[in-house]
């Protein structure tokens, strides 16, 4: 299985109503210093609509920024629609939403 697999694998765990952030995601997949690369591999995320991408978050609790799956605002809403609220209009409380993994 190559990386961007495993890292689609570990996200479509992620329940709904939840959030992952980068790193811990790397974390979970065996690889503790990759967050940026799990970055890399939900931007080139070959099935939104199957691999729950919008559920992962900076370290910070902050949307991710770029515009390739769509924007801030589309992640934002899916996460809503998820019951998840805001702080602010782009981030999250990781105290409360994190998924504590496997």
């Amino acid at each position: 299985m190559t990386f961007f697999e495993e890292v689609y694998e570990m996200c479509k765990k992620i329940p709904k109503g939840k959030v992952a952030t980068y790193g811990q995601i790397a974390f979970l997949i065996g690889k503790p210093r990759c967050a940026r690369q799990v970055g890399w591999a939900l931007s080139s995320c070959p099935d939104p609509k199957n691999i729950p991408w919008h559920r992962v978050l900076n370290r910070f609790g902050k949307l991710h920024q770029s515009d390739v799956l769509g924007n801030m605002h589309i992640q934002r809403d899916l996460l809503k629609e998820e019951g998840i609220s805001f702080i602010d209009d782009f981030t999250i409380d990781l105290k409360y939403y994190l998924w504590e993994g496997l």
